[in-house]
């Protein structure tokens, strides 16, 4: 992954993590932190896809559909 989308994503995780924090210390409860925080990370995988991780998972799927085909 490129060094300048790697920065961005990480600076979008720590982003996502003060919001979650600041909201959890403000009295909002888990079920809304987490679903913030699961929508708040596919929003940033879309903005900032990770192609290293999904050539992976193509990959793994991949080898695991020819191994079940055999």
């Amino acid at each position: 992954m490129d060094p300048k989308i790697r920065a961005q994503r990480v600076e979008g995780l720590e982003t996502i993590k003060n919001k979650a924090l600041e909201m959890a210390q403000k009295g909002a409860d888990s079920l809304e932190v987490r679903n913030f925080v699961v929508d708040a990370k596919k929003e940033l995988a879309f903005e900032l896809p990770d192609q290293d991780a999904f050539t992976k998972a193509m990959n793994a799927t991949l080898a695991y559909k020819a191994k079940k085909e055999n």
